[in-house]
């Protein structure tokens, strides 16, 4: 498989998983029946829009990281690694976000994860620009 179509498929596998986490949101502040939804104080709803920003605040780096590391010539073994660890520290996370005990160890490990796929995919490209690679 070569390496675009690596980065194709966690690119569509991160979109969806945007997709259900707005819906999660969307559907919560539907189920209120309130005029200014999300200003009624519901716990879920407010776990539920925590997750659906997280995720979108790290998906773009991590997901052009992996679109770089691709055109970088990493082998797809490696891509697989990077966009599947990604992709599931923040299935993680997102599960870990849902539950109503916080901080608790499903939501840590998400993070973990997430971390650690954008520090070792940041130290490889800065790695590649110095001449390491």
């Amino acid at each position: 498989m070569p390496n675009i179509e690596v980065v194709a498929l966690y690119v569509g596998l991160n979109s969806l998983l945007l997709l259900i986490l707005a819906y999660n949101v969307g559907s919560r502040r539907g189920a209120q029946n309130a005029l200014e939804p999300g200003a009624t104080g519901d716990a879920s709803l407010t776990r539920a829009m925590r997750a659906h920003g997280n995720f979108a605040e790290y998906a773009p780096t991590a997901l052009l990281l992996l679109l770089i590391l691709a055109l970088l010539g990493l082998p797809g073994t490696l891509l697989h690694l990077f966009g599947g660890g990604f992709t599931i520290g923040r299935v993680v996370h997102a599960i870990g976000m849902m539950r109503p005990d916080h901080p608790n160890a499903i939501r840590f490990t998400g993070n973990l994860i997430t971390g650690l796929t954008l520090l070792i995919g940041g130290v490889i490209c800065i790695a590649s620009f110095a001449g390491v690679f």
